[in-house]
């Protein structure tokens, strides 16, 4: 019953709000947040129709069709399988009343309209999206260089002369799983699915 009336109660319209910290439990996007996961809410923007919800692990969005409906439309994007970019922020004129800031999630291109007056934050959800977008870029381009390392190691293996004293399957087998175990701890490290750090070095509301 209270989230119903969140909007009269944080003051909001059509142009969106930073929704502050403390007001967390009367928006949407909270009951869909994974708290359960150890996932936590780092920014929240917030206007008649919408909600944008950017957790250390995803954006949640709540999509809107009128201030008047309660449909509402939900999308969880994680930061890990939807990369971030072309992240820009337009700041406002002398008679404007909204500031912008558009970024693209996977084939997902967002535009969002907030008050002018939240200028500072939104700076810092800037910094916070950018900062992420190159981690993930760099990650994606080092595990390029992993996965060509470990071809080229194991075409290399395979062209070699395999001792006669050596049985075939106990060697593939071993290379196998040294290849595999190899994989894996590359993509542990290359795939990061936790930003928290991120949002905690660059958000200061």
């Amino acid at each position: 019953m209270f989230k119903r009336v969140a909007a009269d109660v944080l003051g909001l319209s059509d142009i969106g709000s930073v929704i502050n910290p403390s007001d967390y439990d009367k928006v949407d996007a909270d009951d869909y947040v994974l708290h359960e996961d150890n996932e936590k809410i780092y920014f929240l923007i917030k206007s008649k129709t919408d909600e944008y919800c950017f957790t250390n692990k995803a954006l949640i969005h709540l999509d809107g069709t009128s201030a008047i409906s309660k449909k509402r439309t939900l999308k969880r994007l994680s930061y890990k399988e939807h990369s971030i970019s072309n992240v820009t922020l337009e700041t406002a004129g002398t008679v404007d009343l909204d500031v912008e800031i558009k970024f693209v999630m996977g084939s997902e291109h967002y535009s969002i309209d907030v008050h002018k007056k939240h200028i500072e934050e939104l700076k810092d959800l800037y910094k916070a999206l950018i900062r992420i977008s190159e981690i993930c870029h760099e990650n994606e381009v080092s595990m390029g260089y992993a996965e060509k390392s470990l071809n080229l190691t194991s075409n290399t293996f395979s062209r070699s002369a395999i001792p006669q004293d050596h049985n075939l399957v106990d060697n593939f087998r071993i290379i196998n799983e040294t290849a595999f175990n190899w994989l894996m701890n590359s993509r542990k490290k290359y795939c990061v699915k936790d930003f928290g750090f991120v949002f905690e070095k660059y958000i200061n509301n």
